[in-house]
């Protein structure tokens, strides 16, 4: 079990000065036995803006220069190749002052148990006291091993269904990473496209005039006797909230409506 001393904290007044403490988490994949899930992994941490990533005793040593893990990277090689590798957890996540282990499965005498829910509180506290926050994730096989929770701060779960609750290693770090990006109030969508024109009331009136003629003509619309029809499509209009674009679209059918009866078509 790790002892955690004051070398693993961060004065509070330096987390101005090191804002990473907060903004880029250390992800650690403990003994992975995949490249293709190092490289996802990377890939997975970079879409959300973090860049730092740690291996403990990978299966493969040259994991980080593997083709299939740079190929699972997609881009990501930046910080595939970046990332640090040590023969244990204290080696390579020395510099955090929080450690938040990944597993389904709750220990006896284990650290806090927590859900996805807590992230924005834990953003927080580790923000206020300057201490940088890595999340642990085990190996595809077997997850974390004892030891290794118990050395950790928290336990965090990510509930799936009861019946089947098997997330692959680079999904698992995929959530995180998406949940911790919430947590520090997450990116903005992309601008849309510049809303258009409404219709005036005066375009929508005469389009339901020529809907009406149009109607008429394919018989469909008894003038005499236009029932509930008419109502109907005025409500109908309103609750479209129909852009002037659109109008002239249904009006252009409504002509070309009008042309064919004209012609006995």
């Amino acid at each position: 079990m790790k002892e955690r001393g004051d070398a693993d904290f961060i004065e509070a007044g330096d987390a101005a000065a090191r804002p990473e403490c907060i903004a880029q988490p250390l992800f650690v994949l403990v003994q992975p036995s995949q490249a293709g899930n190092v490289g996802a992994a990377a890939r997975a941490i970079k879409t959300l803006g973090f860049a730092h990533l740690a291996l403990v005793a990978p299966r493969h040593g040259d994991v980080r220069a593997q083709p299939e893990a740079l190929a699972f990277a997609s881009g990501a090689d930046d910080v595939l190749r970046a990332a640090r590798q040590g023969a244990s957890l204290d080696a390579v996540a020395g510099d955090c002052g929080v450690l938040v282990a990944l597993s389904a499965r709750v220990r006896d005498f284990g650290p806090p148990l927590h859900g996805p829910d807590w992230l924005p509180a834990l953003a927080r506290d580790a923000a206020a006291q300057g201490r940088r926050v890595g999340f642990v994730f085990g190996n595809e096989r077997a997850g974390l091993d004892n030891a290794t929770v118990y050395g950790c701060d928290a336990l965090l779960s990510l509930p799936t269904a009861p019946q089947y609750g098997s997330l692959n290693l680079s999904q698992a770090v995929q959530i995180v990473a998406w949940e911790w990006r919430r947590a520090l109030g997450g990116f903005a969508l992309p601008p849309g496209p510049p809303a258009e024109p409404a219709a005036t009331r005066a375009e929508v009136r005469d389009l339901l005039d020529q809907a009406r003629c149009a109607l008429g003509a394919l018989g469909y619309l008894d003038p005499a006797a236009p029932r509930r029809l008419l109502p109907r499509l005025e409500r109908l209009a309103a609750r479209s909230a129909l852009t002037r674009q659109e109008v002239q679209i249904l009006r252009g059918i409504c002509r070309a409506v009008l042309q064919r009866c004209a012609h006995g078509e």
